[in-house]
């Protein structure tokens, strides 16, 4: 799938203690430096750091740990789930958020949706780059381009 994607893009490796996790975080990164994609690890800076990938993806209630690793990584991304959250990712020194829950999702994390009008004002009115997530899907995907990055788990498989 790496293989598929544009060098301007993004992966991020949520492993949930997996055992395997340093051989695909190797793996990952190997991948992701071939296409010239950015790699990052969420909630785990070690691992980030003993296998290369770019950076952190913290999730909301951890984004405080990024200002620990300031300079150590490339980028350092967050979760966000509503304004003041966005505006708390900058003040941690995060360089982007993905907002969800976007549009209505599968995931069984989900939120329920923003809607593309709150979303889109969020987005307008953040002080750092926002990616859309949540039920972004090939369909929808070019009512968030003009205003903000897309993420997507399985949105965009064919």
């Amino acid at each position: 799938m790496i293989t598929t994607l544009p060098p301007e893009a993004g992966v991020v490796y949520r492993h949930f203690g997996a055992t395997d996790r340093y051989a695909t975080a190797r793996e990952l990164a190997e991948a992701c430096a071939q296409r010239g994609v950015s790699f990052l690890i969420a909630a785990d800076p070690e691992l980030a750091l003993k296998t290369g990938a770019d950076g952190v993806h913290w999730p909301e209630a951890m984004r405080r740990r990024a200002l620990k690793w300031q300079g150590q990584f490339a980028l350092q991304t967050g979760s966000a789930h509503s304004p003041a959250a966005i505006r708390a990712a900058h003040q941690a020194g995060l360089d982007a958020v993905l907002v969800s829950t976007v549009f209505a999702s599968n995931s069984p994390s989900a939120s329920e949706p923003l809607g593309l009008a709150r979303f889109r004002s969020w987005a307008k009115a953040a002080p750092l780059p926002v990616y859309g997530l949540g039920g972004v899907t090939s369909d929808n995907a070019g009512s968030l381009a003009d205003i903000a990055g897309l993420a997507a788990i399985d949105g965009f498989l064919l």
